[in-house]
């Protein structure tokens, strides 16, 4: 099908989406080969490209004969998926959790049914999911609950078990035919999901669920978890009730107070043209009244914290990963996990009554790896109206606040082995001894400016981080001193600079000198969180953008003896096994900066046998 048509076809999808239409005709999409093409760079950019599946390939060696096998495999209904290969990834808490790694096949055919299904699901999906979608993420997340929850009184945690594992089958085929009407991009999805897996070189069939890994389960699991974002907008809309909370009682008897007493100044001064003693004498008094009334009211909260007349629910989703705020008492909150649990029930799924379960906003809950909770300040701030005229304000109350949980930093330290962030102790670490200074400065530059900008939206995130910030740099510092065979006082005078900056140097195999500056809080600067919204569609055409690789690829030409019009094989110039036992910093760095190049039949395997030096240069 050529591009032009694929494009106007695409184009149209979004729109009758969100008209409520039943989609046909999508299969006929699978024939274009730039979609397909489009597929393979999305593919080769992961940095799990050179990982087997069970077949044992990798991308390297991969061709344009092989695609277009692939794509006559699929179109004539030939094409049947591999079981994944399982292996199984350490947890925070200390479990194991299984993930599926398709074969390079596999991964090419999800990528371009992805593709689709988010053309199609991308504009329905509620602006309450953050997971796995385009423009979203965690922190879009988080800053929606910081922004739009404030006097949240009740959180409602509702833990799924093992909520990938359990995805049921027909349930999701039936949501599917909801939106699509081709019975072969349904039958295809089908065929993905009973695959089965591959573990210790046994096989087992899969009944349920879709493999952690695979590049297609996510927009499913979206899919699935779509049906309780529909279900939770509608609660939200029967249940909210009420504009605005009625005021407290004591501030409203407080108000008046002083309401009364200003206006007696007001009379006072108006009955006399030149006030007496005694009437200012009686002004002073009345002023010192309302200081100490005005002083009781800011004591007391402006709102009611229940009024039976105003109730809220606020809903966050990220994957499988859910929170429910309440204003409203906590019989209010126990309803709606009730009803939760048993929508979660209608769609076969569990909820761990361990950690799931009701608490007080105050008392806080952990989201996403944040410490939420509310904070209630009697502090007052000065605040200037549209005139120009400055007035004190509170602070409102209820206001959400986020925080790092302490034992996020530890795990942090522990994992990179940098000391101990409650003793503010930090030690050295042998692994990066091998490795150049500018390496070792880049490593803990990347794990710790990676974990700070993660944590970027808490409230004085640099102060609750500042023990972490000692305890690296001192871990750094020593690391440096080992590998120098010096002490700390040294190193620091040497990477020290009058304005307080930290630069680590050290020359390459070149004599090149090359310095990095230690990343330090200082430097930290708020991202700028973009809260995308449904009816933003995203540009699709940017997904045929064509780039450099491709069109080497299927140009058929060599890049090293340059003969054209020959069927050609992308090499991989840095394969990660080729550093399995050089320094960490090392395998870091072919990972990130692995070329492609296409190589006719005859060179790549003159490459692989050692016959042609190994290409650094031609990319």
């Amino acid at each position: 099908m050529q591009t032009a048509i694929v494009m106007k076809r695409l184009d149209t999808l979004p729109k009758l989406s969100k008209a409520g239409k039943s989609i046909n005709g999508l299969f006929r999409l699978m024939t274009c080969r730039d979609l397909w093409k489009a597929a393979y760079e999305k593919v080769a950019q992961n940095s799990g490209s050179l990982t087997p599946g069970i077949d044992g390939d990798t991308l390297d060696g991969f061709s344009l004969d092989k695609l277009e096998a692939l794509i006559s495999e699929v179109v004539e209904g030939r094409y049947r998926p591999n079981p994944v290969r399982r292996v199984y990834i350490p947890k925070s808490n200390g479990k194991l959790r299984p993930l599926g790694i398709p074969s390079i096949r596999d991964r090419l055919v999800q990528e371009t049914l992805r593709t689709i299904l988010e053309t199609i699901y991308e504009p329905i999906f509620s602006n309450h999911s953050h997971g796995f979608r385009p423009n979203r993420s965690c922190h879009t997340a988080l800053e929606h609950i910081q922004k739009v929850w404030r006097g949240t009184k009740w959180f409602v945690e509702v833990d799924i078990v093992g909520y990938f594992d359990n995805i049921d089958h027909d349930i999701l085929v039936n949501l599917l035919r909801k939106r699509i009407a081709d019975k072969k991009i349904i039958d295809l999805i089908r065929r993905f999901l009973e695959a089965g897996y591959l573990e210790n070189w046994r096989f087992s069939r899969t009944y349920s669920g879709t493999p952690q890994g695979g590049i297609v389960s996510p927009i499913l699991a979206n899919i699935y978890l779509h049906e309780l974002d529909l279900f939770m907008e509608t609660w939200m809309e029967a249940k909210n009730k009420g504009v605005k909370r009625r005021r407290e009682q004591e501030w409203n008897r407080l108000s008046k107070l002083i309401n009364y007493r200003q206006m007696q100044i007001r009379r006072i001064v108006r009955s006399e043209e030149s006030l007496s003693v005694g009437d200012q004498g009686r002004i002073a008094a009345l002023k010192q009244d309302i200081k100490v009334l005005d002083k009781a009211r800011k004591s007391v909260p402006a709102l009611a914290s229940q009024d039976p007349d105003y109730r809220r629910f606020r809903y966050v989703r990220y994957a499988d990963d859910f929170l429910i705020g309440v204003i409203g008492s906590k019989d209010d909150a126990r309803r709606m996990m009730d009803a939760v649990r048993q929508f979660l029930g209608n769609l076969k799924l569990n909820v761990s009554e361990e950690k799931s379960g009701i608490r007080h906003a105050s008392d806080g809950v952990e989201f996403l790896g944040y410490d939420i909770h509310t904070w209630n300040s009697n502090q007052v701030r000065s605040v200037r109206d549209t005139l120009g005229r400055n007035y004190t304000k509170r602070n409102p109350d209820g206001l959400i606040t986020l925080n790092v949980p302490r034992t996020k930093i530890r795990q942090f330290c522990q994992r990179h082995g940098y000391g101990y962030p409650d003793t503010r102790w930090g030690i050295d670490r042998p692994a990066l001894i091998n490795s150049s200074e500018y390496e070792i400065a880049s490593q803990f530059n990347a794990e710790y400016r990676g974990f700070v900008q993660y944590y970027a939206l808490c409230v004085n995130v640099k102060a609750q981080l500042r023990s972490l910030q000692f305890v690296v740099q001192t871990s750094l510092l020593k690391t440096l001193a080992n590998k120098r065979h010096s002490s700390l006082a040294k190193v620091l005078t040497s990477v020290r600079n009058r304005d307080g900056e930290w630069y680590v140097a050290s020359r390459d195999l070149g004599g090149k000198l090359r310095r990095v500056r230690v990343w330090k809080l200082r430097h930290l600067t708020r991202p700028s969180v973009k809260f995308a919204k449904v009816d933003a569609l995203p540009r699709y055409i940017a997904a045929f953008a064509r780039t450099d690789l491709v069109d080497r690829l299927f140009s058929e030409e060599c890049a090293l003896c340059g003969t054209s019009n020959v069927p050609v094989e992308v090499h991989h110039v840095r394969k990660l096994k080729d550093h399995v036992n050089s320094p960490l910093m090392a395998q870091v760095r072919a990972a990130r900066q692995r070329k492609r190049i296409p190589l006719c039949i005859n060179c790549h395997r003159n490459v692989h046998a050692g016959r042609q030096r190994d290409l650094r240069m031609r990319a």
